[in-house]
C-alpha cells in the first residue's frame, strides 16, 4: 500500500520506504535500482493529469525473513497529450521482501503485465471543470490524506 500511495501521491520518502535499499525493480521496460525506477515513474506520471494504482488479490509465502509475494494490480492514466488519452493495464506484481531490523520491504520485484488497453477518456478537464463541488485529487502533499487532523466541510466552510 506504501507503493500505491506513495506513487499517486508522488511521495517519493513513502514510495521509497516500500523498497529496502539496494531494490531492483523490472518495470514494463524499466530495469534498474529502485531509486532510478522512481525518478522514470514520477517522469512518466509528469506527463498524466490523472492516475491511479490499484491494489488487489494477494498471496505471500512467509519463510523466516524472506517472503516472496504476488499482488493483483490495475492502473488507470489519462495523459495530457494527446488530451485524454487513457491506459488501462492490469497484471501483477511479483514481490521478493526481506524483513531488515523489523520492517518488510521489497527486494526485487518483476511487473508481469496481463492486458493493456488504450482509450479516449469521457472525463476530460471541461468536465470536471463543471463539477465544482467535486474534490479533485493532487498529487502531492496537499491532497486531503495528509490532513492531520481530517476535518471534512461542506460547501461554505461549516461542518
Amino acid at each position: 500500500m506504501r507503493y500505491a500511495r506513495g506513487m499517486d501521491r508522488r511521495d517519493r520518502e513513502l514510495l521509497r520506504s516500500a523498497y529496502h535499499d539496494g531494490a531492483v525493480d523490472d518495470h514494463v521496460g524499466f530495469i534498474g535500482r529502485v531509486d532510478d525506477f522512481i525518478d522514470w515513474a514520477f517522469a512518466y506520471h509528469s506527463t498524466q493529469t490523472r492516475y491511479q494504482h490499484y491494489l488487489l488479490n494477494h498471496t505471500a509465502e512467509i519463510n523466516g525473513d524472506e517472503a516472496h509475494a504476488e499482488t493483483y494490480y490495475l492502473f488507470v492514466g489519462t495523459d495530457r497529450k494527446p488530451a485524454n488519452h487513457k491506459t488501462i493495464s492490469g497484471g501483477r506484481y511479483v514481490d521478493r521482501l526481506e524483513r531488515r531490523d523489523g520492517p518488510w520491504a521489497i527486494v526485487d520485484r518483476v511487473c508481469v503485465v496481463v492486458f493493456n488497453t488504450e482509450a479516449e477518456s469521457q472525463i476530460t478537464e471541461e468536465v470536471i471543470a463543471m463539477m465544482t463541488r467535486m474534490r479533485i485529487a493532487t498529487h502531492d502533499s496537499t491532497d486531503p490524506s495528509y490532513g492531520r487532523p481530517l476535518i471534512a466541510k461542506r460547501a461554505g466552510g461549516g461542518p
